[in-house]
């Protein structure tokens, strides 16, 4: 199995060194760089095209959101280089605007290590939600009350009932096997279900339409 390329963009190299320490340990996840700020972030993302980025927030000459939507804008579908923002800020502004950038996860610096494999993981399958718990809260407190000029998807009128179901149920956070359970419907016809609400939203991810989810009115803070 081919395994996971990661690039590390931090500013700190004794971060960067435990990062590499932990992912290290891992036969399926492969650390091909180091970033010290986000201009050489992007500038070895677009070089290495790892799968994953972790990107510090907070970094000279270019912070991590600057670079998330930098990587985000570049549209390459075929071989997409996902963000996985961390932080030692659990700020809620952090957590917007790195979601509204382009970013596929958040998790604060204290992740355990299991979690940060996971995470990588997940994210690298492009089946990333908001993981810890807590960015959910987060998204769902910003989204609330979003900033002017954001408009409702017309896309959104597309779905299908069965497709406003399922987009429901992943902004609540439920993986595709619970959603198939919750929905007493097959793993593969929910992973059908998402392709297809993702191409009509025009969506680069789940994360994108979770807040397509709330900032539509779909889905309300705080319900389910």
């Amino acid at each position: 199995m081919t395994p996971t390329r990661v690039l590390i963009a931090d500013d700190q190299a004794l971060v960067r060194g435990g990062f590499r320490l932990i992912l290290e340990t891992q036969d399926d996840i492969e650390v091909v760089g180091e970033a010290v700020d986000g201009v050489q972030a992007v500038e070895l993302a677009g070089r290495l095209r790892p799968d994953v980025v972790l990107m510090d927030v907070r970094m000279p000459r270019l912070d991590g959101i600057q670079a998330t939507r930098r990587l985000a804008g570049r549209g390459d579908a075929q071989a997409p280089i996902r963000v996985l923002i961390l932080t030692t800020f659990d700020h809620d502004e952090y957590v917007y605007e790195a979601m509204r950038a382009g970013a596929s996860g958040f998790l604060l610096k204290t992740v355990r290590p299991g979690q940060l494999t996971a995470a990588i993981r997940d994210i690298a399958a492009g089946d990333a939600l908001l993981a810890p718990d807590i960015t959910r809260r987060l998204i769902e407190q910003f989204v609330r009350r979003p900033p002017p000029g954001s408009a409702i998807p017309p896309a959104l009128g597309a779905l299908t009932p069965r497709e406003v179901d399922v987009l429901r149920l992943i902004a609540r956070g439920l993986s595709n096997a619970e959603i198939a359970a919750e929905l007493v419907v097959g793993e593969t016809t929910v992973r059908t279900h998402v392709t297809r609400i993702l191409a009509k939203l025009g969506a680069r991810d789940r994360v994108q339409a979770v807040v397509a989810a709330y900032e539509s009115g779909l889905v309300q803070p705080g319900s389910g």
